[in-house]
């Protein structure tokens, strides 16, 4: 049996964005959405919570995220999924002796320790404020600190527990980038991003009958997915399912290395704009390096803008690793060039639902980016193009100075260094996903293969440079 998936949660999320993405490819998806958690699991006997009747409940919810909501959240909770962590905090474990020392009691300030009549050592969380000296104190190491998962992953705060007696996880907007990082770590599956899939399809219908162009623009980190089967594959599988053409995000890359490169030997200091969590993060923590944020869109906006120019009248679908792809198309400059996002995660189901097994099917071309733009899929590729459109262009003048972040605490320590003047760089590469595009919550599979294959996908462009790819782009969309 193929393994697609890294893990049995995505294997949960998959099964039901297929099923709903069968059922409206059949125009039946009305009559059949109450039946769907039934048919997900058939029960009699529960396989993943206490009770069928659970099970299916949570899959209620599962199939209205698939479905799309009507507000702006991109990440959600699904409180009724949300109900197996314990609470993140200190903890006694069944370490504790109930010794005669007592040191947990004599260093908490706030009277927070109490014992029962065993002598064993309870925190009361209504007093305690974590500041961990009881743990530290204890000789058996018996006080633990535990983090939800969701908690650990999130690395800009935006996930606490909620006042609501389930103690389910919530997020805060004001702070969330909408990275997924919650998405891909609940051992639940009980946060998740808001699909486009349904959105896609219609457009894809609709495209049928009316003979308008739809496009797929595929994010260059889908060389490191779909392991099981070939990239060009993939590109047929694309055309199969109603895309007109599918063009390489990559090239959209190109373009951006030409005018961010320009852009910061004329300005002296730019972050880079290709990662919107990292743009969003910087907006929310760091406004006063907002004019430093480059003009340039990202990839994925640049090659749809550039689609859209040529042929207005058509429709772009970007395909890749990335959920806050999904908040980004909402951003004014974005939102008139990107009709939809989908992870590869949703591209898998919606082949599945279509029952298009792209093993069988053979490789069509995917062409007209160069190494330096196809590299952007993990982190430092974005830097090593800014070097060479800064060599292409001949602007010798200026000396590169560029640091890569891989991932959001990394942005963090260098814009913070560059906040008091620590840091001696002129341009932050940041990717808020640990490996860069490659790590994002939407990928089949993460680890270090993933880079090996983008930067194997990145050979294959030859001897084309950054300023000929886009010269050419022209031809090859």
């Amino acid at each position: 049996m193929i393994r697609k998936f890294d893990t049995k949660v995505q294997l949960l999320k998959y099964n039901v964005l297929r099923e709903v993405a069968a059922s409206a490819w059949h125009n039946t998806l009305a009559e059949d959405v109450l039946d769907l958690p039934k048919k997900i699991a058939p029960g009699p006997k529960p396989t993943m919570r206490c009770c069928i009747y659970k099970e299916r409940a949570i899959l209620t919810e599962r199939i209205k995220a698939a479905m799309g909501y009507e507000d702006e959240r991109v990440i959600r909770v699904l409180d009724i999924a949300c109900d197996e962590c314990p609470v993140s905090g200190y903890e006694v474990t069944n370490a504790c002796r109930g010794c005669l020392m007592n040191r947990c009691e004599d260093v908490c300030r706030k009277g927070a320790i109490t014992f029962d009549s065993q002598h064993v050592a309870h925190i009361d969380k209504d007093k305690c404020v974590e500041c961990g000296m009881c743990a530290k104190a204890c000789p058996y190491t018996a006080i633990v600190h535990r983090t939800r998962p969701c908690e650990s992953a999130c690395k800009v705060k935006a996930i606490s527990v909620s006042g609501s007696e389930d103690k389910s996880a919530q997020i805060d907007e004001g702070n969330c980038t909408a990275c997924g990082a919650c998405v891909y770590a609940c051992p639940f599956g009980a946060i998740t991003d808001v699909s486009m899939i349904l959105k896609v399809i219609r457009m894809l219908w609709h495209s049928w009958e009316t003979g308008r162009r739809i496009h797929a623009v595929l994010a260059p980190a889908a060389a490191s997915q779909f392991s099981y089967a070939k990239l060009g594959q993939v590109v047929t599988g694309l055309k199969e399912l109603g895309f007109c053409e599918v063009t390489e995000a990559a090239l959209g890359a190109d373009m951006v290395a030409e005018t961010e490169s320009k852009e910061l030997a004329e300005k002296g200091f730019l972050l880079s704009s290709c990662c919107p969590a990292f743009v969003s993060f910087v907006e929310k923590n760091y406004p006063q390096f907002r004019d430093n944020i480059s003009h340039s869109l990202s990839p994925m906006a640049t090659i749809a803008k550039f689609l859209k120019q040529r042929d207005p009248e058509c429709r772009v679908v970007f395909i890749g690793p990335c959920t806050a792809k999904k908040q980004e198309i909402k951003k004014p400059e974005v939102k008139s060039w990107v009709d939809a996002v989908l992870t590869f995660e949703e591209l898998q189901a919606l082949f599945d639902s279509r029952e298009i097994d792209i093993t069988t099917r053979p490789e069509s071309p995917l062409e007209g980016a160069s190494y330096f733009g196809r590299i952007f899929a993990r982190c430092g590729g974005l830097a090593e193009a800014v070097a060479e459109g800064i060599k292409e262009q001949g602007l010798t003048d200026f000396e590169l100075k560029a640091v890569s972040c891989d991932g959001i605490e990394e942005c963090r320590i260098a814009l913070l260094k560059k906040a008091k003047g620590l840091l001696d760089m002129n341009f932050i590469e940041g990717m808020a996903c640990v490996g860069g595009c490659i790590g994002g919550a939407g990928c089949l599979t993460h680890g270090d293969r993933n880079k090996q294959a983008v930067d194997k996908y990145g050979k294959q462009a030859g001897e084309q440079t950054i300023l000929k790819a886009v010269a050419d782009a022209g031809r090859h969309v």
